[in-house]
């Protein structure tokens, strides 16, 4: 027994000790330790009083007009581009059924009429009681009642324009069938103009509405007045909604282009009012962010930032003003060794 335990146990650590020369061959080398980087520091950065935020113009005066009818689309009378006055007929829907209806609806409010005047007069010769005529009157009212209606749903066969303004875009063609609350037509009023972008809580502190502007659109400039202002209405991004409305400058503008507002110092450039130089920042897909030098290693922060002012950029978060910044940081990597050059 005591030669059999010997002969198995031999065996399985010949075994074990192979395996473990096996893993300590095929151990991975450690990888050589990264170079030191000789790097310079950007030059601080600073704004002129004020930054910009993105936004789009767009006319105050905008709809999407539908119907609340199912029907074939009979004829489109505009196309995109077209001007057209208050009240201009744009889209007609076939109405064959409701005219048939309408017809069919007259007819009894005929028929009503014709009992309810026979009945007065009965009522007056004493030949019918007060109840023949109540329920002669009802009859009346709900023949007329349905006329009214199916007028209304006709009404809705013949979409118009609104306001006057240029038509943006036709949604349908001649044939075609749409159901309730189907887009037909874009329509844009021909007046005011308003900037709409979106901003941060820091950004938005301060602002108010009645508060003017200058913007820049299109290579012209002009001063804008906010009237409506709604912070951190985005769960996710934290970002509101401003809009402002053009008061100098909109006669050169057209809706639809971007533009840039600018705003005070305070909300233009963050808390910190910091700005990093352009060719200090690193694109990794879709985040971008700048290399810091600390305890002499290279230290990634990815950041949010501000609309740019030539070559330098407003930084919204990621960075604190005592960091030095890494000039043109090329083919850095997150914890390389650096030495600061002077």
């Amino acid at each position: 027994m005591r030669n059999l335990q010997r002969h198995l146990i031999l065996p399985a650590a010949g075994a074990l000790l192979a395996l473990l020369a096996c893993g300590r061959q095929a151990a991975a080398p450690e990888a050589p330790p990264l170079p030191t980087a000789k790097v310079r520091l950007a030059a601080p950065a600073q704004g002129d009083g004020g930054g910009w935020i993105a936004v789009t113009l767009s006319a105050t005066q905008r709809a999407t007009l539908s119907t609340r009818l199912a029907a074939s689309v009979r004829k489109v009378h505009v196309n995109e581009g077209q001007r057209v006055a208050a009240g201009e007929l744009l889209v007609s829907l076939a109405d064959d059924d409701l005219q048939a209806g309408l017809k069919a609806a007259q007819a009894a409010v005929d028929a009503a009429g014709a009992q309810y005047r026979r009945i007065e007069a009965l009522l007056k010769q004493d030949a019918a009681i007060p109840a023949e005529m109540d329920g002669a009157t009802t009859q009346l009212a709900q023949a007329q009642a349905a006329v009214a209606q199916i007028k209304a749903n006709l009404g809705y066969t013949q979409v118009r324009a609104p306001f006057a303004g240029v038509v943006q875009n036709r949604m349908v063609s001649e044939g075609a069938f749409v159901g309730p609350g189907a887009p037909l037509v874009d329509l844009e009023g021909q007046g005011a103009l308003e900037l709409v972008g979106s901003l941060s809580e820091g950004e938005a502190a301060g602002l108010k509405i009645g508060q003017k502007l200058p913007f820049e659109a299109d290579g012209h400039a002009g001063v804008a007045e906010i009237t409506a202002l709604a912070t951190g209405g985005d769960p996710v991004s934290h970002r509101g909604t401003l809009r402002a409305r053009v008061l100098k400058g909109k006669d050169a503008l057209r809706s639809g282009s971007f533009a840039r507002l600018k705003l005070p110092e305070t909300q233009a450039q963050g808390p910190a009012g910091l700005f990093v130089p352009r060719t200090a920042l690193v694109q990794r897909g879709e985040l971008t962010g700048v290399f810091v030098a600390r305890d002499g290693k290279a230290e990634m922060h990815w950041l949010s930032l501000g609309e740019a002012q030539g070559d330098r950029i407003p930084v919204r978060a990621g960075l604190a003003a005592n960091l030095q910044v890494i000039d043109t940081p090329e083919a850095l990597v997150d914890g390389q060794p650096v030495e600061v050059q002077r």
